[in-house]
């Protein structure tokens, strides 16, 4: 399957993920390293990418897992189409993902699927 584009949700001036990346890179320079060589496999494999690296959620939202030591990072993305996913929203998890967080991702697929030239960052996550 060839490459698919991985692409940042924005809110006005807001980049969700892409803000959570760069205060994680600021704290835990490991686990940002191992979230940013997992959106580039979410690149490389997009739909292919299974557990335990990646798991569908619900409402078409699916999330990529990390772990560092006893911590768990989780970014929840969609596909946009089937050449292009969508880095919706990230959290720092320790059970289960709380329902707030996925209802967030499912508002922002619903949101830049409405208008997706609006809600659409394109940007290289290692310039963060």
């Amino acid at each position: 399957m060839p490459e698919i584009s991985v692409f940042f949700y924005k809110d006005g001036n807001r980049i969700p993920v892409l803000d959570w990346l760069k205060e994680l890179k600021r704290t835990d320079r490991q686990g940002y390293a191992k979230c940013v060589a997992r959106i580039r496999m979410l690149s490389q494999l997009g739909h292919e990418l299974r557990r335990p690296l990646a798991d569908y959620l619900d409402q078409g939202i699916y999330e990529l897992r990390i772990r560092r030591g006893r911590v768990n990072y989780r970014i929840l993305y969609f596909f946009y189409g089937q050449e292009a996913s969508v880095l919706a929203h990230a959290i720092t998890k320790d059970d289960q993902i709380p329902r707030r967080d996925l209802d967030r991702a499912v508002e922002r697929k619903r949101v830049f699927e409405a208008n997706p030239d609006q809600h659409l960052f394109e940007g290289d996550v290692t310039n963060g």
